[in-house]
């Protein structure tokens, strides 16, 4: 590995950006990619991505790799040379990481040949909100200068050996949404609350029958899974019985059918108990991940790789449980997204200790090389 590309990761690391926000990031990752005389880029795509486009010989095979711009709004709490300069955000989540791995892979693509084909380096912005993949496929850039053939994204894996390669047929990750339910009712003196309308005990009574809803044996159809995130009720003014309040949930199940299903109880629910309770409420959904479904050939080609490289693979039924908006790609094109394990005694994901760990860095290359090849070669 060149240790430029370590270096690059943790300058990455140091100055990380928000969704939506990645300004510098983007510019540091243009910036780099810039030395490479065979690479075209295509900037400001979905927002702050960018594309580095390499093209081989006669019309063949359009290859796309995926990585992740933004970082999140946690406050690092690891003592490192190159910790975090923005307070109260971090890459806790190893994009940072994902960002080196294409750029390292941008080295070597520059100075190979292949008979046919392009290799298009995708850095996508807002994925920790569910909208930048959206955003770029939609862009008109995207649409008539990169549209691929075939779509790949890893995801490091703290809880695996290190170098693991982690591969599941179908279901790769959840359809994941996220809802505020807003309560209005009305204040009143907090010595005369029945003078008002507090949402409070319909907030609760709607807060048990939701964890009801929970089906949470992930090999079931029918999984659920209803996490509560943030909750507010009426202010700290303790002579105010509370007029107003609001609940958060983030869900995730296995197929579309199901939360369907789920959507369609939860608004029966709220509707229920905000009427015997008086109120009047409001639902907003937002932060959409999509199922990520992995086409079985490009597993395939992910196998072959991990083997061509010595790996341990390992497949697995069970899906994993956190969201991830590369679902969007998977919907348009043929795709999959696999795991590399970084250690089992890694801190977990969005940890405020965690730290991509430098040698996965040729690891994450050599998988996406070997998909190249297996493709163009």
């Amino acid at each position: 590995m060149n240790a430029n590309i370590a270096e690059f990761r943790r300058v990455l690391h140091q100055h990380p950006e928000l969704s939506g926000e990645e300004f510098e990031t983007s510019t540091r990752i243009k910036n780099y990619l810039s030395q490479f005389k065979n690479a075209e880029l295509i900037t400001e795509i979905g927002g702050q991505g960018l594309a580095a486009i390499f093209t081989y010989g006669q019309k063949g095979p359009v290859l796309l790799f995926r990585a992740e711009l933004d970082a999140l709004p946690i406050e690092e709490e690891n003592i490192l040379p190159y910790k975090s300069v923005n307070k109260g955000r971090s890459h806790k989540c190893g994009h940072d990481g994902h960002m080196a791995i294409l750029c390292g892979l941008a080295e070597w693509l520059n100075t190979v040949h292949f008979e046919k084909g392009k290799v298009i380096l995708l850095f996508q912005p807002a994925e920790e909100t569910g909208e930048g993949a959206y955003r770029v496929i939609h862009d008109e850039k995207f649409l008539k200068q990169i549209k691929p053939d075939y779509a790949f994204a890893l995801h490091n894996l703290p809880g695996y050996d290190m170098h693991e390669v982690v591969v599941i047929d179908e279901v790769f990750t959840p359809d994941v949404r996220s809802l505020g339910i807003y309560f209005k009712g009305l204040q009143s003196h907090a010595s005369e609350p029945e003078k008002g309308i507090n949402p409070a005990v319909c907030m609760a009574e709607l807060t048990l029958e939701l964890d009801k809803l929970n089906v949470q044996d992930i090999r079931s159809k029918n999984f659920a899974l209803l996490t509560p995130v943030y909750s507010k009720l009426g202010a700290r003014a303790y002579g105010i019985s509370a007029g107003e309040g609001e609940l958060h949930y983030t869900i995730r199940t296995a197929s579309n059918s199901t939360m369907e299903v789920l959507i369609n109880k939860i608004k029966v629910l709220t509707k229920q108990l905000t009427g015997k309770h008086n109120l009047k409420y409001e639902i907003e959904w937002f932060d959409h991940f999509p199922l990520t479904i992995n086409d079985p050939h490009c597993n395939e080609l992910i196998r072959k790789s991990a083997k061509k490289n010595n790996l341990k693979l390992t497949g697995q039924e069970d899906f994993i449980r956190f969201g991830e908006d590369f679902g969007w790609f998977t919907q348009k094109f043929p795709s999959a997204m696999f795991g590399l394990g970084s250690g089992k005694k890694t801190p977990p994901l969005h940890n405020p200790l965690y730290d991509f760990p430098d040698e996965l860095l040729p690891t994450g290359m050599n998988m996406f090389k070997g998909i190249v090849e297996e493709i163009l070669g």
